[in-house]
C-alpha cells in the first residue's frame, strides 16, 4: 500500500536549505504554499529555522511517525541517512537527488546500498532522480515535490518516469484550468513502480482519468496485468515516446519488418485497454472529457451549433473515426421545431443560428438528453455580442452537471472579452475547446473507451487435436543440427501439429524425385529451393509457379541447382492453388510477453500498403475477429466487385491454432505464412518459415 506516500500526515526535508534557488527549499516553499496540513521538518545542522519552520540537526531529533522523507543531498551520503531514517521508523522516502544509477557502476553502486537498508527497515522508496508526488486532496493538500504547476483539485491523475514530461502535461491542464488529483514522477523508480502507482490510483476515488507517459517498459508482463485490471475500472491514457525510430532493419520475416521496432509497447495498451496517443495535445484534451463527464453508452452523436462551418469540421473528425450522427426522432423534431427560431435547421446537426437564445440550446440539452438516438451531445458555442452568453453558458452547465450523456463544446472566442463566459463553463466541469477538431477528438476518445470496456474478448480456445510434443521433437532436432532457419519439412510438420492447413506438398533431393513428388501431387504444381541459406525464395529466383508436366519441373530444379549449390539444397513441391484471396499471418517473439502475432491481406497489400494488424498471445477468440475487421481492407473478406467472400470463421480458427503453437513453443523467433490462399470454405497455407533461438 502507498498510502502513506500519498496521503501523509508529516513530511520531512533532509537537506532543506535556506537558499532560495534550491530544490531543499523548493520543496519547503511548496509544502507550505500549497497548505499542507501536516507537520513540516526541515532536517538541517546548521540552520535554526527554514522559512520560519524550526529546523533540526537530524532525522533522529525530530518527531516520530514520520511518513515522507524527502532527500535532497549528494547521493553518496544517502545510505547514511536511509539508515537513520530506518531507525526513525520514516515510512516512505522520495530522494530528489541525483547521481545514482542513471551516472553508471559507481551510482549503480551506492543505489543498491541504500536499496538494501530501505528494504531492511521496511522503507518504500520514490526515485531516486525523480520529482516527486502531489495530491491536491482538500484534506492532504501535498506538495512533495519541486515542480512550480500548483493546481488545482480535480480528477486526473498523471504518473511518468519522465518528471519534465510529466510537468508539462500538469502545466497544461493547469493552464486550461482544468484540476488534477494525484501527481507521481518516481525517476529511476528503484522501488516504486509505475505499475503500482497505477494500481492505487485505481484504487482511489478521487481519480476518474489516469495520465501516464511511457518511455520504457522495465516488468511489461506486470505493467499488463496492473493495467488490464485498472482500465476495466477508469480509463487510462497513456503517450510513448520514441515512435519515430526506424524498427526491425535486420528483421529477417515479413512480419519482423513489418512491425514497429517497439510495438510491444503498443500491443500492450491494445490488449490491456488503454486509450493511446501520439500527440500530447491530443491526450491532454481527451483527459479533460474524462474528467468530468460520464461514458457515453454509443457511437452516436448530436450536434448543437449556432454557426456553420465549425460543425461541418467536427462532424467530418467525428465520422472519420466511427462515430455517427443519426437524425433526431419525430418527437425531438416537433418540440424543436416548436421551440426554435422558424429559420433553424431542425435536423443534426441542430442550428439554432447566432441569434439562438438561452433558451434555444437548453430546449436541444433537454430534447437530446432524452432521445435514445443520441448517446453524447457537441455543442458548438461562438458567442455574438447580441445574445446573453452568459445564460447560455448556465444551461449548458446545468444539463452537463446532470450526467446523462457526455457533453463537449467547441466554444468559439475571445477568452480574454467573455471572461465570465469562459468561467462559468469551466467551473462547471463543461471540457471546452477552442477549436472543434479538438473538440471531436476528445468526443471520440470519450467512445473509443467505451468500445474498450465494452468490447467481446471472447476466451482463449485450446484446440486438443494439437501435437505438441510431436512439434517440439521437430525443434529440439532443428536446435541439435545448429539450425536457427527451419527447413521447410520441419516447418510444415510442425504446422501440420498445430492443424494450420496447408497446400499439398512433398520434398525431393534431385530433378528426378522431384518430377516423382509432383505426379503424385497432381499437375500444377510450385517447385521452391529450399536451403538454409536461402530466406526470401521469390527474391532470389527460387521459386517456379504454375508448371504443367515433368519436363517444366526437371527444367525447373536443374536450373535451380545451378543457382543455388547449397549442401542442404532439396526442393520443396507443393500442390499451385491460383486465384484466391492472397492474406498473411506471421509471429515476432517480445521479451517477457510472448509473441506479436500479425494477420493482414497478403500479396501487394502487405508488399505495398503493409495492411496488417498485430496482437499478443495468447490470441483470444474476439482478439481474432477483431484483427479481420481492423485491416483498411476489410471489405475483401467479405467480397468485393464479384469476388466471392471468405470463411472468416476458419480464418479466425486459425489465429488461434497459430496463438497455441507460439504459446507452447516460446523459442519461436520469428514466423511468417506467407501467403496463405483462401477460397470461400477453404483457407490453406501455401508458404511458411520459421526461425528459432540456436
Amino acid at each position: 500500500m502507498l498510502e502513506s506516500l500519498f496521503r501523509p500526515k508529516s513530511v520531512a526535508v533532509i537537506g532543506a536549505s535556506s537558499k532560495e534557488l534550491s530544490i531543499g527549499n523548493r520543496v519547503i516553499k511548496n509544502l507550505i504554499d500549497f497548505g499542507f496540513k501536516g507537520g513540516i521538518f526541515p532536517i538541517n545542522p546548521k540552520a535554526d529555522k527554514i522559512r520560519g519552520l524550526k529546523a533540526y540537526p537530524s532525522i533522529m531529533e525530530c518527531p516520530d511517525n514520520i511518513d515522507v522523507v524527502h532527500m535532497v543531498i549528494p547521493a553518496k551520503f544517502v545510505p547514511m541517512a536511509m539508515e537513520d531514517c530506518g531507525k526513525k521508523g520514516v515510512k516512505n522516502v522520495i530522494i530528489n537527488s541525483g547521481g545514482f544509477s542513471e551516472t553508471g557502476p559507481d551510482g549503480e553502486a551506492i543505489e543498491k546500498d541504500f536499496l538494501a537498508k530501505a528494504n531492511q527497515y521496511g522503507i518504500r522508496v520514490l526515485g531516486p532522480n525523480c520529482q516527486g508526488i502531489i495530491n491536491t486532496d482538500a484534506d492532504i493538500r501535498a506538495y512533495c515535490n519541486f515542480t512550480f504547476t500548483m493546481p488545482d483539485p480535480g480528477y486526473i491523475s498523471i504518473v511518468a518516469l519522465s518528471g519534465g514530461v510529466a510537468e508539462v502535461i500538469h502545466q497544461a491542464f493547469s493552464q486550461m484550468g482544468v484540476g488534477t488529483r494525484i501527481y507521481a514522477s518516481n525517476g529511476n523508480a528503484c522501488d516504486v513502480t509505475i505499475p503500482e502507482i497505477m494500481a492505487y490510483l485505481g484504487d482511489d476515488d478521487g481519480t476518474r482519468v489516469i495520465v501516464t507517459y511511457v518511455e520504457g517498459l522495465r516488468d511489461a508482463a506486470t505493467f499488463m496485468e496492473v493495467a488490464t485490471k485498472v482500465a476495466s475500472k477508469k480509463p487510462i491514457l497513456a503517450m510513448k515516446a520514441g515512435r519515430t525510430m526506424e524498427g526491425a532493419k535486420a528483421a529477417a520475416s515479413h512480419t519482423g519488418g513489418l512491425a514497429k521496432e517497439d510495438i510491444a509497447t503498443d500491443l500492450i495498451f491494445k490488449k490491456a485497454g488503454i486509450l493511446s496517443f501520439k500527440d500530447e495535445g491530443e491526450l491532454i484534451q481527451a483527459a479533460a472529457a474524462f474528467a468530468t463527464q460520464p461514458i457515453p453508452k454509443g457511437n452516436r452523436v448530436g450536434i448543437i451549433t449556432n454557426t456553420g462551418g465549425p460543425a461541418v469540421i467536427a462532424t467530418d473528425v467525428m465520422v472519420a473515426n466511427g462515430l455517427t450522427l443519426p437524425p433526431l426522432s419525430e418527437k425531438t423534431r416537433a418540440v424543436l421545431t416548436e421551440a426554435l427560431f422558424p429559420e433553424a435547421s431542425v435536423n443534426n446537426p441542430v442550428d439554432v443560428l447566432a441569434t439562438g437564445p438561452a433558451q434555444h440550446y437548453r430546449a436541444c440539452l433537454d430534447a437530446m438528453m432524452v432521445d435514445e438516438n443520441f448517446d453524447c451531445v457537441f455543442v458548438n458555442f461562438v458567442t455574438p455580442f447580441f445574445v446573453d452568453n452568459e445564460s447560455t453558458a448556465k444551461e449548458i452547465v446545468a444539463v452537463s452537471q446532470q450526467q446523462k450523456k457526455p457533453i463537449v463544446c467547441n466554444l468559439m472566442t475571445d477568452r480574454r472579452q467573455w471572461t465570465e463566459v469562459v468561467k462559468i463553463l469551466q467551473d462547471g466541469g463543461v471540457p471546452c475547446f477552442a477549436l472543434p477538431g479538438e473538440a471531436a477528438r476528445a468526443m471520440t476518445a470519450l467512445v473509443d473507451y467505451h468500445n474498450i470496456r465494452t468490447r467481446q474478448i471472447g476466451e482463449v480456445k485450446t484446440f486438443g487435436d494439437t501435437d505438441s510434443a510431436g512439434a517440439r521433437q521437430i525443434l529440439v532436432a532443428a536446435k541439435e543440427a545448429g539450425k536457427s532457419n527451419l527447413p521447410a519439412e520441419s516447418v510444415y510438420g510442425i504446422l501440420a501439429a498445430y492443424k494450420i492447413p496447408t497446400a499439398v506438398w512433398k520434398t525431393a533431393k534431385d530433378a528426378e524425385a522431384a518430377v516423382a513428388v509432383a505426379a503424385e501431387i497432381g499437375y500444377p504444381v510450385v517447385v521452391k529451393a529450399d536451403a538454409a541459406s536461402i530466406l526470401h525464395k521469390s527474391d532470389m529466383g527460387g521459386v517456379a509457379v504454375d508448371l504443367k508436366d515433368g519436363d517444366a519441373v526437371r527444367a525447373t530444379v536443374e536450373k535451380m541447382q545451378q543457382r543455388f549449390p547449397d549442401d542442404d539444397l532439396s526442393f520443396f513441391t507443393q500442390q499451385y492453388l491460383p486465384g484466391g484471396l492472397e492474406l498473411i499471418m506471421g509471429a515476432k517473439a517480445e521479451e517477457g510477453l510472448g509473441h506479436a502475432v500479425m494477420f493482414g491481406l497478403g500479396g501487394i497489400f502487405v508488399e505495398i500498403m503493409k495492411d496488417v494488424v498485430f496482437n499478443l498471445t495468447p490470441v483470444t477468440s474476439g482478439e481474432a475477429g477483431q484483427m479481420l475487421s481492423a485491416i483498411k481492407g476489410a471489405s475483401m473478406l467479405e467480397g468485393v466487385r464479384g469476388r466471392a467472400g471468405v470463411n472468416q470463421d476458419l480464418i479466425i480458427e486459425i489465429i488461434q491454432r497459430l496463438s497455441q503453437l507460439l504459446t507452447d513453443l516460446p523459442e519461436i523467433r520469428e514466423m511468417d505464412l506467407n501467403p496463405l490462399m483462401a477460397f470461400g470454405d477453404q483457407v490453406v497455407v501455401v508458404d511458411a518459415r520459421i526461425s528459432i533461438e540456436k
